[in-house]
């Protein structure tokens, strides 16, 4: 026994020692890295662009942490369009070369880089698009370029947008767990699933308007680029007058086909090198560390970009979620700095915690007590985050931006009929008349419904009176607009719920405009924890993301974003302002 113990004892201590040698081998591969000249851009390069990673809003990194960009790529879209920019006025860069496929970016991202290549362009260097396979928003991104080429033998898609949304009624009255819903909208559509096999009439015409004016922006920019009238677009999305290489051809959607080693040699032609020459690529993801040392904007005077992204949740906060925690902190912070004269408040967010919300929504209203506020909407913007973006004094959104949603639920598992069904009772003990509230085992009681209904209505009449009080509109106009129902940016804005068509950069200028200022420059919030923080903190975070990859590639991508989505579903304590349903618009 004694020698078992010991022996397991051993391998624990070989374990431990392995992990932290491994740690300092990576630390020390780390400082040896810093200690070079960084990236060099040759004369006659091309900055080739190809998105290989999901793109945030803001990945704060710290490029003081050795572990950055441990775990994976990471790419922010602040940094994308700053690297951008920078390489229009690099004399070394002669042009870029998009090589991108399988974007993985939303729509109101998609449009901003898009802008930042088309101000490129306009400088005079030239953007040329290659790709084996264009789908929908890869083409929307490429159709900027001067000319856009196609693997002879590949394909692309222009059809035209759609989504798809599961509904689980079945699946839990088979199964005997179903969702208990309480909700206020009759547009709230984010339970619909769980009451119904199929789409509602309010639904399916609140998704079908939706789309189409995503669409019709996306027509409307490449009718621009491409110099196809949109109603030849659209009939070329009906027709499927892309589906071959040939055909896209003929329909001007693309420049012509070639092999990517003719494409190389398009592309040596432009920058004036012979054949047998090599070409001088900088990757993206290396230029970006490179622009990093090039400030655009400078000045004293700074104005604070807060960015909020993702689901919110009660907590701190990081880039992945949103919390009460970082974002109040960094609105005090930017609102206490006697260095930073405005601030924008950067949104990305389906929504989640209506108290959080509220949270976040009174510490908007003392920050802008203290300095202009202008808010950006970014891909989403919607229920929650739309409700913590209310609180401005200016609110920009992007033509494709997701928002509004103004409405409010709840939802309760039960497993009364599962319990049943394998033999498990349940009994309570309280010492009063509602001790005992609500228990999975047991259907759901009318008086506890009732209680829930009552929050859920207040908070609803709550989040109508912010919105009213944000947007200069009486309660009952808004109610009008409410319910649930999701709108575009241009929507909104027709509806008086945003007040300008514009990027990240439009909202910086106004509230440098509100500010009077001509000369400043940018400090970003929130500061996330580092990898290498992150990594001390909970050494078990390398077994999660291990162990998350391998049952993705495992059981598909699509199944692994259905299991995503219930296991969101344990997280969402309290009332929910939240979007209508997870949109995969493609």
């Amino acid at each position: 026994m004694n020698f078992l113990r010991n022996f397991l004892a051993s391998i624990l201590g070989s374990l431990v020692a392995f992990g932290i040698i491994m740690v300092m081998f990576f630390f020390f591969l780390a400082l040896m890295g810093s200690g070079d000249d960084g990236v060099v851009v040759k004369k006659n390069s091309i900055l080739e662009i190809g998105f290989m990673a999901p793109i945030k809003d803001y990945v704060g990194k710290d490029e003081a942490d050795p572990f950055a960009g441990f775990w994976g790529p990471e790419m922010g879209l602040d940094e994308i369009l700053h690297a951008i920019k920078v390489a229009k006025e690099d004399e070394h860069i002669k042009g870029i070369s998009l090589t991108t496929g399988f974007l993985q970016a939303g729509m109101a991202q998609t449009r901003e880089i898009r802008k930042a290549l088309l101000d490129f362009k306009n400088s005079g260097k030239f953007v040329t698009s290659h790709s084996d396979f264009y789908a929908q928003k890869d083409y929307y991104l490429a159709s900027v370029a001067d000319e856009v080429y196609l693997n002879p033998v590949g394909s692309m898609d222009f059809k035209g947008l759609a989504t798809e949304v599961l509904y689980y009624k079945d699946l839990q009255e088979k199964s005997g767990i179903k969702m208990e819903v309480i909700r206020h909208g009759k547009y709230k559509s984010a339970v619909e699933p769980f009451l119904s096999n199929t789409m509602s009439d309010e639904n399916r015409t609140q998704i079908q308007e939706l789309l189409t004016s995503i669409w019709d922006v996306m027509v409307d920019d490449i009718s621009e680029s491409r110099q196809i009238a949109p109603e030849n677009l659209n009939t070329i999305a009906d027709t499927l007058g892309g589906r071959l290489p040939k055909f896209a051809v003929a329909s001007g959607l693309l420049d012509g086909t070639l092999y990517f080693d003719e494409y190389e040699d398009l592309l040596k032609s432009k920058i004036g090198v012979g054949e047998d020459d090599e070409l001088n690529y900088v990757s993206l993801t290396d230029y970006v560390d490179k622009a990093k040392t090039r400030k655009l904007e400078t000045g004293s005077d700074k104005i604070a970009v807060i960015y909020a992204q993702g689901e919110i949740f009660f907590g701190e906060g990081g880039k992945d979620y949103i919390g009460q925690g970082l974002i109040v902190d960094a609105l005090k912070k930017a609102a206490k700095n006697e260095n930073i004269k405005a601030i924008v408040f950067r949104v990305d967010s389906p929504g989640g915690s209506a108290l959080v919300s509220d949270i976040i929504w009174r510490e908007m209203q003392l920050a802008k007590k203290e300095k202009p506020l202008v808010v950006s909407f970014g891909n989403v913007a919607a229920s929650g985050g739309y409700y913590i973006g209310v609180g401005g004094d200016k609110i920009f959104a992007e033509p494709t931006t997701i928002t509004g949603s103004i409405g409010v639920f709840g939802t309760i598992p039960n497993i009364n009929e599962l319990a049943e069904t394998v033999g498990i009772n349940a009994e309570q003990v309280g010492t009063n008349k509602n001790s005992v509230d609500y228990s999975v085992f047991e259907p759901m009681t009318d008086s506890f419904r009732d209680v829930v209904q009552e929050g859920i209505e207040d908070v609803y009449t709550t989040f109508l009176s912010r919105v009213a009080q944000g947007r200069n509109m009486t309660v009952e106009q808004v109610d009008a607009l409410a319910q649930g129902r999701v709108w575009s940016g241009v929507d909104a804005k027709a509806n008086g719920l945003v007040d300008e068509l514009g990027d990240l950069d439009d909202a910086i200028a106004a509230a440098a405009e509100m500010a009077n200022l001509s000369d400043y420059g940018i400090r970003k919030y929130p500061r996330y924890k580092t990898d290498f923080e992150r990594f001390m903190e909970d050494l078990g975070g390398m077994k999660s993301k291990l162990g998350a990859s391998v049952i993705e590639e495992e059981i598909g991508t699509e199944a692994y974003k259905l299991l995503k989505e219930f296991k969101e579903l344990g997280k969402q304590e309290g009332i929910q302002a939240k979007m209508p349903f997870n949109l995969n618009i493609k």
